[in-house]
């Protein structure tokens, strides 16, 4: 009886770590899908659904386990990220086959809909977590938010949700309306700080088309030095310090620039207080 109890044991403990890897893996892998970076000129706005807040420690994922919104006779459940986890109020439908069954309805999908045919209520999977996508709402202002799509494939048509997560950094507002686009694609919307973007890159404008200019400059001048050192000492078979081609015009160039230097200030500025003319007055 020991061996057997033992050996049950260590099922239930196998199995039990199955449950969890499994589970963590899957998680992962949505985790992956909430995430977005998007390049605008010299910045990158860097977006994570599922990071911990101080307020919201699941991320975007409802702490109730789903989103409910309702209009025009339809009720929609979903969970962004995730499965919908149903611990109280679940859906009650008459076909849920794609979403957990009659008895798990709601818990198998991301988003469900459900809508009154012939006075019996009938759910409609819209989105599995693993179809998950996201995108920036507009991509002139990636600050605004992001836009959270699921789809599923039937047999007869397919389905989809798109959630519009606008940046909110006060707190949370849920769905408040619902919008349908054809026969099986809906929209709505909240307010998540999550929708907000961090910057995790910001760079310079480069060096614009003066220090482009500059660049260019210094390396025709090196390879000129170059090229004249080389046929000078090659061919011409010259030594020390006149290998340098045109070497007094390289050096008289600092004093050249220092005149001209000075030259511009006194145009700016004008004459200087202790500057006189040559010209002395003369008295009649």
């Amino acid at each position: 009886m020991k061996i057997c109890s033992i050996s049950l044991s260590s099922q239930i403990v196998v199995l039990v770590l199955a449950v969890t890897i499994l589970h963590r893996v899957s998680c992962d892998s949505v985790s992956g899908l909430c995430e977005l970076s998007v390049k605008d000129k010299n910045k990158v706005y860097y977006y994570s659904l599922t990071s911990p807040l101080r307020n919201f420690p699941h991320g975007i994922l409802s702490e109730d386990g789903f989103y409910k919104v309702a209009a025009n006779g339809s009720e929609l459940w979903f969970q962004l990220c995730g499965s919908m986890i149903f611990n109280h109020d679940p859906p009650t439908c008459v076909d849920c086959k794609d979403c957990g069954g009659s008895s798990r309805c709601g818990m198998g999908c991301s988003a469900l809909v459900s809508n009154r045919i012939e006075g019996y209520p009938v759910c409609t999977t819209l989105g599995q977590p693993s179809s998950t996508s996201i995108d920036v709402l507009d991509i002139k202002d990636p600050r605004m938010g992001i836009i959270v799509k699921m789809t599923s494939s039937g047999p007869k048509r397919n389905c989809s949700l798109s959630v519009s997560v606008i940046c909110n950094s006060n707190g949370v507002q849920g769905p408040q309306k619902l919008e349908t686009n054809g026969t099986c694609d809906y929209t709505t919307e909240l307010k998540h700080p999550l929708g907000c973007a961090k910057t995790i890159s910001s760079g310079g404008n480069g060096w614009g088309w003066f220090g482009t200019f500059m660049i260019i400059l210094l390396c025709l001048s090196g390879g000129y030095l170059l090229a004249g050192a080389g046929y000078r000492y090659f061919f011409q078979h010259v030594r020390g310090i006149d290998v340098i081609p045109n070497l007094e015009f390289w050096a008289s160039l600092p004093h050249t620039i220092q005149t001209l230097f000075q030259s511009l200030v006194r145009r700016f500025r004008g004459p200087s207080q202790g500057y006189r003319s040559s010209y002395s007055p003369v008295n009649f």
